[in-house]
């Protein structure tokens, strides 16, 4: 039975409960601004024009489809039938390894790499959800949640919020909160959870652990257990997730360019908001997710971010475009493959098309360097 909001110390960032589900559902349908950016999304050439047509017409399908939604589960269920076009539509193949790490009604904490906003824990639900295990509680940063109709959407989708605005004082607090939030989602409520390895995606390609959310995960622990038993019962599983094309590598390329030019790059109030639609509806090819052990045995978060990055770093699987962004040029890599490659950079400055490059490169280079140490 879900909390009341009296005695709920998790309301302003968990997700939200079966019996708040119609009451958000119904919020949704008369948010305005909702309608106006479904409509767009759906009918882009059309939605100008003929707006004021085509919104009510949205908002009785909407409608409709909502009286049928009467948990997350529900809405989860509504959710995977677009997930299934999507994988459909964006990517040539979507592959897993690792599941045999994993035990069904286990509830662990997937820590994994951060490339695409959305598809990195829509691609790691999907997969688990294929193979009959639960799906997982997603941490999401409050900075994606200018918009109250995306942190609805994303709350009934079982995302809780980081709070990234605290200042002050209220940093220990928000962190302390989000540290028990995710102790009670693993432990209470026996629910996995996504979170990745740092703040923000790895828009050069480098994929390294944080140390600082890992002392946050254990912030909540420290009184009561050494690191140690913290980590025996969390469960942190790293995660590799490879794109073979990044529907967002142009943009990302371009961010880290000017800020190398100029020192400086200012994001759009709603740039983020367009990463992701951009992430849902690119072309991402082949689209892998690898699992890796259950962690145990390590007894400060350094050396535990180190072990995540040898995972992820490991298990990540390397596509043609990887290969030939870092000049190797394997007899198993077709033409076809080099004219898609080359085709990501048309039309960018020489220094943006190199980042660029170099984005798909680094994961080559890093599993080399970790090879070499050994």
């Amino acid at each position: 039975m879900a909390a009341s909001p009296s005695n709920d110390p998790f309301q302003n960032i968990r997700p939200y409960h079966d019996n708040e589900v119609s009451d958000v559902l119904n919020r949704l349908i008369h948010d305005d601004e909702f309608i106006t950016a479904i409509t767009q999304y759906q009918f882009p050439r059309m939605a100008g024009a003929f707006g004021w047509l085509l919104k009510p017409a949205v908002r009785i399908f909407l409608a409709q489809k909502a009286d049928d939604i009467e948990s997350i589960l529900d809405f989860q269920n509504f959710v995977g039938r677009y997930m299934t076009k999507m994988v459909a539509r964006t990517t040539t193949r979507l592959s897993c390894t690792g599941f045999e790490n994993l035990e069904e009604g286990e509830a662990y904490l997937f820590v994994s790499n951060h490339r695409d906003i959305a598809m990195d824990p829509a691609f790691i639900n999907w997969v688990l959800f294929q193979n009959d295990f639960d799906t997982l509680r997603i941490a999401i940063g409050d900075n994606l949640l200018r918009k109250s109709y995306v942190s609805d959407l994303m709350r009934l989708n079982k995302s809780f919020i980081v709070n990234r605005s605290a200042k002050g004082r209220e940093v220990l607090t928000a962190l302390g909160q989000l540290s028990s939030y995710i102790d009670h989602s693993l432990v209470h409520d026996e629910a996995s959870v996504w979170i990745a390895q740092r703040e923000g995606r790895a828009k050069d390609g480098n994929d390294f652990t944080d140390p600082a959310i890992l002392k946050m995960f254990y912030m909540s622990h420290r009184k009561q257990r050494s690191f140690m038993e913290f980590l025996d019962r969390v469960k942190i599983v790293p995660v590799s997730i490879s794109y073979e094309y990044d529907p967002c590598d142009r943009a990302k390329a371009e961010e880290l360019d000017a800020k190398l030019q100029g020192g400086e790059y200012q994001k759009s109030q709603f740039e983020d908001i367009e990463s992701i639609v951009a992430g849902i509806t690119g072309n991402k090819g082949h689209v892998h997710v690898s699992f890796g052990n259950v962690i145990t045995g390590i007894d400060n978060p350094d050396e535990l971010a180190a072990e995540i990055d040898r995972q992820i770093i490991e298990n990540y699987y390397i596509h043609p475009s990887n290969l030939l962004a870092a000049g190797d040029e394997s007899d198993q890599i077709d033409d076809a493959s080099r004219a898609l490659f080359s085709a990501r950079t048309d039309g960018m400055s020489p220094s943006a098309a190199e980042i660029l490059k170099q984005m798909y490169a680094n994961p080559v280079n890093n599993k080399k360097k970790q090879e070499e140490t050994v």
